[in-house]
């Protein structure tokens, strides 16, 4: 990939936002939409859009306005897509107040009915400058994180003539009354059928509503105090990207239902594993994937894999500021022993590896945790991939094998230093669009000033008696 700071050509296109009006407004489209939603009795549709920090802004329109939202959009103040963030002067981060308004179109192909209130659906969108501003007009907005992964990886595929997929693994905590953890001391609750039980209530709500929105789940399981991991099968990261998405709003509903409380914190605790996220990628090119070499029973990896590795554990560094976005996420790597990678390294079935090779042809890159913005997770890897692609990076022999690299550039221990190295990484700087970078270096750098400025109980206990 060339890592020069260029604009990619589909963020110059004034085109776009008519190419996808028009699409929205096809007689085929909006006939199944509005047959959809006089069968399943839909009065109220959410407007979805992912901001950069993960989260979910959106509107609520009346069903009768449909055709009206999907020729028209939206409009939001473009400040949203930073979570309507405040710095430490109290500036409105991503513009200001006088930011101009962006404007999102639904993509139909979202559409889906609330399973826990058939009267609400949802579409998610893509974001627009408006069409009436001079010179920008009509184009994508540089802040829009799910619009940039499905621009990013077209151009991927067009450029090396892979498809990505990928699986993600959502690790999150819960807490309330039943939940109480059963297990001996020294010993982990992991895959105990009694903290399994106590979690029925939960898992059976999760999975049904995840089945209707469309996740294929596929199994789960108890993995420390509180902590529940449900997956379901890989697709392409478009979709999985969006699937997390909501996987997360089911949760929290879920939580609301129970009187219980979910949370995604990367590290709720010191001596426990950490929420994690970890993504199992793998290329495809006609339907095959190009990761392993047929008829070869051994765990393995094609050239064309190891070359994918080796871009991951070189932007390893560069990286981590989107895998480990918040202040908490590097708790993670400090609490040694709970699985979360420290070092660049990969391996075969080996845990002890950021990036573990299955026997099914996947590669399960470890480093991200639960908070992680799916949109901007696969939209990086896309970009070290390519680049390991490109130029052939060795990932050296794996874990345990003579030959095995070492010298492949640690990952920051801390948000600041992630700050630092992600700010220094022309690859970065290439996959990124410069506006929605500064944005997302703004937020970081904000609340990393937040959390130095905040005297903690450690430091009470440490210095309020015991200095001279």
């Amino acid at each position: 990939m060339n890592t020069d700071n260029v604009v990619s050509a589909a963020l110059l296109d004034n085109g776009a936002f008519h190419a996808h009006q028009a699409a929205n407004m096809r007689a085929d489209v909006v006939a199944d939409l509005e047959a959809r939603i006089a069968a399943s009795g839909v009065e109220y549709i959410y407007y979805m859009l992912p901001t950069i920090g993960s989260k979910v802004v959106a509107k609520m329109v009346p069903a009768n306005h449909l055709r009206r939202n999907l020729e028209k959009g939206i409009a939001l103040h473009r400040t949203a897509v930073a979570d309507l963030q405040s710095d430490r002067a109290g500036n409105l981060i991503g513009g200001g107040v006088g930011a101009r308004e962006m404007v999102a179109l639904p993509d139909p192909e979202t559409f889906v009915v609330m399973p826990w209130d058939n009267q609400v659906a949802r579409m998610f969108c893509r974001a627009y400058e408006p069409p009436h501003f001079p010179e920008v007009g009509g184009r994508p907005l540089q802040t829009d994180s799910r619009g940039l992964l499905i621009r990013a990886h077209a151009e991927f595929t067009a450029r090396t003539g892979y498809e990505v997929r990928s699986g993600t693994e959502p690790e999150m905590t819960w807490a309330g009354p039943g939940l109480e953890v059963v297990k001996k001391d020294g010993a982990s609750p992991a895959y105990q059928v009694e903290n399994l039980e106590r979690m029925r209530p939960i898992y059976k709500k999760l999975v049904t509503y995840s089945k209707a929105f469309g996740l294929d789940m596929i199994e789960g399981d108890y993995e420390d105090d509180g902590q529940l991991e449900l997956n379901w099968m890989f697709d392409n990261i478009n979709l999985t990207a969006d699937r997390l998405v909501t996987y997360r709003q089911i949760c929290k509903q879920v939580a609301r239902e129970l009187g219980v409380q979910a949370s995604f914190m990367p590290k709720p605790a010191n001596g426990l594993m950490g929420n994690g996220c970890h993504h199992n990628i793998s290329l495809w090119k006609d339907g095959v994937n190009a990761l392993i070499e047929p008829n070869n029973p051994n765990i393995h990896l094609s050239e064309v894999g190891r070359f994918a590795v080796g871009g991951m554990l070189q932007h390893a560094s560069a990286t981590t500021l989107v895998m480990a976005s918040t202040v908490n996420s590097y708790k993670r790597f400090w609490d040694a022993g709970q699985f979360a990678p420290s070092v660049p390294s990969w391996g075969l079935d080996s845990r002890a590896g950021m990036v573990r090779i299955s026997s099914i042809g996947r590669m399960e890159y470890r480093l991200p945790d639960a908070v992680v913005n799916p949109y901007l997770s696969h939209t990086v890897l896309l970009a070290a991939m390519e680049d390991g692609l490109t130029n052939r990076i060795d990932p050296g022999s794996p874990l345990g094998e003579p030959g095995a690299r070492d010298d492949f550039t640690g990952i920051p221990m801390t948000l600041g230093d992630s700050i630092q190295a992600f700010e220094a990484s022309p690859l970065m700087a290439a996959a990124v669009p410069d506006q929605m970078r500064d944005i997302f270096l703004q937020l970081k750098r904000d609340e990393w000033a937040r959390y130095c400025g905040v005297i903690t109980e450690w430091e009470m206990a440490m210095y309020w008696e015991t200095t001279p």
